[in-house]
């Protein structure tokens, strides 16, 4: 009985410290061109959409905007604000480097979740062509993990 309540003890405070501590990761980041009536395929055939983004990247008069699909999951931030961002480094008509973020605040889920961020209309047309892109996931000011692409 007396080896009981210090077990007791120390499995209560591990809990503790585990569920105080908030994890989060990005599983899966999917930039994905949007045609001009917002389609980022013809069918719902992977194969297709491939397809169809390789066409949309080499004639980008036929894209209206840029959205990026996040697959993310966190774990013990239950009362902590979290916020996924997209930064975008992009060269614009003139050949000058442009930037741009999109931020979206999320909930923690019990299991792995989407997100979709969207840069749309003047944004999309000031960043000019996508270069390289970065995805955060963010608890308060702390970063949790990210997914970067190579030229980043």
């Amino acid at each position: 009985m007396r080896s009981f309540f210090p077990i007791l003890f120390l499995l209560g405070s591990l809990a503790f410290a585990s569920a105080a501590d908030a994890t989060g990761s990005i599983i899966k980041v999917l930039p994905l061109y949007l045609d001009l009536q917002g389609h980022d395929a013809v069918s719902p055939s992977l194969y297709d959409r491939d397809a169809y983004q390789a066409r949309l990247r080499e004639s980008t008069n036929g894209v209206s905007a840029i959205r990026f699909d996040v697959l993310w999951k966190t774990s013990g931030a239950k009362n902590e604000k979290l916020k996924l961002r997209v930064e975008m480094r992009g060269v614009g008509e003139s050949g000058l480097p442009k930037q741009a973020v999109l931020e979206k605040e999320i909930t923690q889920k019990f299991f792995r979740s989407w997100t979709s961020l969207t840069l749309s209309g003047d944004d999309y047309k000031n960043l000019g062509s996508l270069v390289a892109w970065r995805v955060t996931v963010w608890s308060g000011d702390r970063l949790l993990d990210e997914q970067k692409s190579f030229l980043w």
